[in-house]
């Protein structure tokens, strides 16, 4: 039988991987460490712009932790190479 055409085999970190992982990763503990980090700051954000301003400030740190830590993850449990 033919092998299917839709096997992929990355040689070594599946970059593809990180970036789906780093996305569903950030929106599931992203946005509630963001809610959080507004109410116990005690930052007052009284406009959409400034609630807009600040989960952006905040969640481009969450975003490039969780991408680097994704990627660190990947390297450290990608398949030998033979």
């Amino acid at each position: 039988m033919p092998e299917p055409v839709e096997t992929y085999e990355p040689d070594g970190i599946d970059y593809g991987w990180v970036m789906q992982m780093t996305f569903v990763t950030t929106i599931t503990i992203g946005a509630p460490l963001v809610a959080l980090l507004a109410f116990v700051t005690g930052v007052s954000l009284p406009t959409w712009s400034s609630r807009a301003s600040f989960a952006i400030r905040i969640g481009a740190i969450v975003w490039f932790v969780t991408a680097i830590a994704v990627f660190l993850y990947a390297r450290a449990h990608q398949t030998p190479e033979t």
